[in-house]
């Protein structure tokens, strides 16, 4: 019983009490008369029976009233200080408030020294234990950046098909091949969302048929995309040593490498090598005919020889357009598999200012900089034919300073090389591009046209008369991989934490899904901003916003963050929440093509929000539109909060935060509210672990009894 309940309680009591003792006098007065003295006190009470009753009513009234302020001095204090102890044990940092009499303020204040002096004391522990784990965390570093740097993309998974461990590499790959394939990775996640569980089911079997070793197949993505993978299996650690021969396995890696531009350049030269065989094989055939019949028939008149010599040379002629033609196409594919590498347009500009000034002795400086642009070139050569064109410049023509540019053009890149003062010819332009490039004794046989064309750009002389500047502008296919339509994740740090190796152990999965332990559901916490407060009245979604939990752990870099067109207009007072205007909304998807990518990134996971009855409608209303189903569990952390600080004054997300030591950031934006949300539940586990509630069946029964649960939109 809570204390409210409480309080009613002591007031029902204390008003029976006081009646029962009136009763009891009355009876007790009245026990002793008799006839005329009877009949006196009879007609008191009919003429004072009203008043009895008011003065009886008005002193229930007196005693409520006392046993509420008595309630709320002494006992509500105490139930609020007893959940700021609980809530003390999971954030340190929490401290009781001063609330009631003195004495329990004296109280409090003690109980706020101990916490103190157990913080000092667990800051001095938590010391120790960081340097004690420095050699740990180096490894774990060093281990990071191997797996983040390396080329193909690596994924590793337990038997069961779980996600333990992918690279940036992995998650470039399936973000770029569909937005289902980037909903589908993650930790904890099933790689069975990726590739066909036959094909890994299959290369598993034959690798356990071999003893050992490892298993390819080829793969096709959802968009294309063709990969070759590689499946190995991981022995178990502490195996039996009776079952070396056959080590029994917890898991197993695969590396990804897309195969699909190789695959398509090598598709290309084979058809253009049978291209080239098939229309050589006519004029072939009628070359050999008429060069056996000259050789044949010497004595043919001069008229004859002449008709089958002009075979020989038109046959010829179109072989020889043939080869050139096939020559053009064979540079065109040789052009497309030159490695080129997605880089920051500025970064590309710093090396180019570093190197020129080293190299050739010219002071460098920026002009104009797209600090957003990226490019995919060859930055190695792009910066030498930079750099050579800058020692020519002081070589010939003494100039001292230079100046680089980069600006867009709609899709294409503009990077200049600016100089002042001097002009050069055309002809001495084209030489300069088609010398081979000599740089402070380094020879290549490129050329800078060379260069530029396998970037798939082009290399311009300009002229500025007005400002008696040139530029050489070298222009490059600006590089969109970075943005899109597809839906947005939160930005990634250089080496985020792509591995949980907890997961390989054993756990409970054959129990249902209500009766599992919370702490080993993965779930994933979100938030809505929409154009309004009631949704059955035709408000709308406007951004989604959405991470993840797996393992006890907030997977930041897991998150999902989509704008949506709500196609109606936008309240003023909803701008002023959420500072979304419709600007920002113009061009963005529509509700029916976010929510299908949405529900593959929820997928097998527990749906968790801050007062998700709002949330959720605003979905439901969507069904019968968009055809998708959110039937996922849900838990509430409004409803969560009321069961383990039902006596406090307020569950709103920032008071839940500040009761829990969880710092509030980006508030009103949907990712934002979605990363506080789920640093809020996660705070609040252990707490419901203390009041017995440990499986998702419990804490969803708990929270449907709360008042709050009653809440309907």
């Amino acid at each position: 019983m809570g204390t409210r309940g409480k309080l009613v309680a002591a007031v029902v009591v204390a008003c029976a009490y006081l009646a029962a003792v009136v009763l009891a006098l009355a009876f007790v007065a009245g026990a002793g008369l008799e006839g005329q003295d009877r009949a006196v006190v009879d007609a008191l009470l009919d003429r004072r029976l009203g008043a009895l009753v008011m003065v009886f009513c008005f002193a229930c009234v007196f005693m409520f009233l006392m046993l509420r302020a008595a309630h709320g001095f002494l006992v509500q204090p105490l139930a609020r200080a007893a959940e700021e102890a609980v809530a003390m044990v999971e954030q340190p940092a929490t401290r009781l408030g001063l609330h009631g009499s003195g004495e329990l303020q004296a109280l409090a204040v003690a109980v706020n020294r101990l916490a103190d002096q157990r913080q000092r004391h667990d800051a001095e522990i938590e010391t120790r234990v960081r340097a004690a784990n420095a050699a740990a965390d180096a490894d774990r570093n060093r281990f990071a950046v191997l797996m983040s740097e390396l080329a193909q993309g690596v994924i590793v998974c337990n038997m069961d098909g779980r996600v333990l461990l992918y690279n940036r590499r992995a998650r470039a790959l399936f973000a770029g091949s569909s937005a289902q394939g980037m909903a589908a990775l993650g930790l904890g996640r099933s790689i069975y969302g990726l590739f066909d569980r036959h094909l890994i089911g299959y290369a598993l079997e034959h690798i356990e048929a071999r003893g050992g070793g490892h298993r390819h197949f080829v793969s096709v993505t959802e968009a294309g995309r063709l990969l070759r993978v590689l499946v190995a299996p991981i022995p178990e650690a502490g195996g039996d040593a009776a079952d070396a021969g056959k080590p029994r396995c917890s898991g197993y890696m695969t590396m990804i490498e897309d195969m699909t531009e190789s695959f398509d350049s090598e598709s290309a030269r084979d058809q253009l090598l049978q291209d080239l065989t098939e229309s050589s094989r006519g004029p072939v055939g009628s070359l050999r005919a008429a060069a056996e019949t000259l050789h044949d028939y010497g004595d043919m008149s001069a008229e004859e020889r002449q008709r089958f010599l002009a075979v020989v040379r038109d046959e010829a002629e179109r072989i020889a357009l043939r080869v050139e033609a096939a020559a053009r196409s064979f540079a065109a594919v040789l052009k497309s598999r030159w490695p080129l590498e997605e880089m920051l347009g500025a970064d590309l500009l710093t090396a180019a200012r570093r190197r020129i000034a080293e190299r050739c002795e010219i002071p460098v400086s920026l002009e104009e900089v797209d600090a957003g642009l990226w490019l995919k070139v060859d930055g190695f050569s792009l910066l030498q034919a930079m750099s050579y064109f800058a020692l020519r410049l002081h070589d010939e023509y003494g100039i001292r300073e230079l100046r680089l540019r980069l600006t867009r053009d709609g899709e294409m890149a503009c990077l200049d090389l600016i100089w002042s003062g001097v002009f050069m010819s055309t002809e001495t332009v084209m030489n300069w591009e088609l010398d081979p490039m000599n740089l402070s004794g380094e020879t290549s046989p490129l050329t800078v046209r060379d260069i530029v064309e396998r970037n798939g750009g082009e290399v311009w002389f300009q002229r500025d008369h007005a400002a008696y500047r040139a530029y050489f502008r070298f222009l490059l296919p600006a590089f969109s991989g970075q943005g899109g339509s597809a839906p947005l994740l939160a930005t990634v740090d250089s080496r985020p934490e792509f591995y949980d190796f907890d997961l390989f152990r054993d756990e409970e999965t054959d129990l249902a899904l209500e009766d599992r332990l919370l702490a080993q559901l993965s779930y994933t916490v979100f938030d809505t901003e929409t154009t309004g407060l009631n949704p059955s009245e035709g408000d709308e979604i406007i951004q989604i916003g959405a991470v993840r939990i797996v393992n006890r752990r907030l997977l930041r870099h897991e998150a999902y963050e989509q704008l949506i067109d709500p196609q109606r207009s936008l309240p003023a007072a909803s701008v002023k929440i959420h500072g979304i205007g419709a600007d920002m909304l113009a061009g963005q998807p529509s509700i029916g093509q976010v929510l299908p990518i949405f529900r593959a990134f929820v997928a097998d996971t527990v749906l968790v929000a801050h007062n998700a009855a709002f949330d959720m409608r605003f979905l439901e209303l969507k069904e019968a539109a968009t055809g998708v189903r959110f039937d996922r569990p849900v838990l509430d952390t409004f409803l969560l909060s009321a069961v383990l600080f039902p006596n406090q004054e307020t569950h709103r997300l920032e008071a839940i935060a500040e009761r829990l030591g969880v710092s509030v950031l980006g508030r009103h934006t949907a990712v934002g509210d979605a990363i506080v949300t789920a640093e809020v539940f996660l705070k609040m586990l252990p707490l419901l672990a203390e009041k017995g509630i440990r499986s998702l069946g419990e804490a969803r029964a708990a929270s449907e009894k709360t008042f709050h649960a009653r809440i309907r939109y």
